[in-house]
């Protein structure tokens, strides 16, 4: 689906135009938004629009990193759009040109529909559009990060260590998952934040220092998304420290006692062990009272030892 809206040169916009009327609705500037197009509708891109055939390409070959071409006179951007519950990433082409502006994706995008009606509501005064319809989208874009990321974050800071096997078990994989979400989020967030740096220091692109204050707010809002993603990872890597510490200590503890029981038992398992063969020439098998003095033997070594480890602290 194509939808077409622009300026005219009277000051009135204009929705729901076609290509055949392009040149004929004397237009000031237009915005063509390529929705799920079919194969007929894509073919425009190219016999139509007449874009770079690499720029084309990009289109079609998904998924392409956030970055910024320049096919003079026109620029050519691969944007990010990230929906914040399942952190899936879907990819938006812009073409922008002196008189019109191009968008391009498979998936239907709520930030174009925003920024399409902010637009429609603008004034039609004197600006160049094309730069300042592709700030609305990318603002569009990038304020969608910004749940995900405070989503993840609320879940690092409400996640804690100790309290049962279980529980930690749990939390071990939640910060797992935690990380591998994070580590996508930081695959969309800092190439686009690369790519904000280049629109901000280029020199390619006509009449942007109009807009510099625009484009600058949405870097620092990247620079922002960085610095979350990138505490949100240490939070999640000392929780994982801190789950390895408990269970070590745990796990000391275990071995501790076992070893101590282990300790107590040996004594008791040499005499058991002693008294157990099959000898004939052992006197002591004869006594009538050896096997209960051999019982208060051991009961006596095994509680000496466990009050001697008790004093020394083994058991704390």
């Amino acid at each position: 689906m194509i939808r077409i809206m622009g300026l005219t040169k009277d000051g009135q916009w204009r929705d729901g135009l076609t290509i055949g009327q392009l040149a004929t609705a004397e237009l000031e500037w237009y915005w063509a938004d390529f929705c799920e197009p079919s194969e007929e509708e894509s073919a425009l891109l190219s016999s139509y629009f007449h874009f770079h055939p690499l720029a084309i390409e990009d289109c079609f070959h998904l998924l392409q990193r956030p970055k910024l071409d320049h096919y003079d006179p026109l620029h050519f951007l691969v944007l990010h759009s990230i929906v914040p519950r399942t952190l899936a990433v879907y990819e938006v082409n812009m073409f922008i040109g002196q008189k019109f502006m191009v968008t391009y994706h498979y998936q239907p995008s709520n930030e174009i529909e925003e920024a399409r009606a902010k637009i429609a509501k603008s004034p039609a005064t004197s600006q160049n559009w094309s730069l300042f319809a592709a700030y609305m989208v990318i603002d569009q874009l990038v304020d969608q990060y910004f749940p995900a990321v405070q989503e993840l974050e609320e879940q690092v800071l409400d996640m804690e260590i100790g309290g049962g096997n279980d529980k930690n078990q749990t939390a071990i994989e939640d910060i797992f998952n935690i990380r591998s979400r994070l580590l996508r989020l930081r695959k969309t967030i800092l190439p686009m934040r690369e790519l904000l740096y280049r629109i901000l220091n280029t020199e390619r692109i006509d009449g942007l220092s109009q807009y510099v204050a625009f484009y600058h707010d949405i870097y620092d809002h990247l620079l922002k998304l960085a610095e979350m993603t990138d505490a949100c990872r240490e939070m999640t890597a000392d929780l994982r420290d801190s789950y390895m510490s408990y269970n070590s200590n745990r796990m000391n503890s275990i071995m501790k006692t076992l070893t101590v029981i282990t300790t107590i038992f040996m004594p008791l398992t040499f005499l058991a062990g002693i008294y157990g063969m099959n000898f004939h020439n052992m006197p002591e098998l004869n006594w009538n009272w050896g096997y209960f003095l051999l019982l208060g033997i051991m009961l006596v070594i095994g509680l000496g030892m466990y009050v001697w480890f008790r004093r020394k602290g083994w058991f704390d």
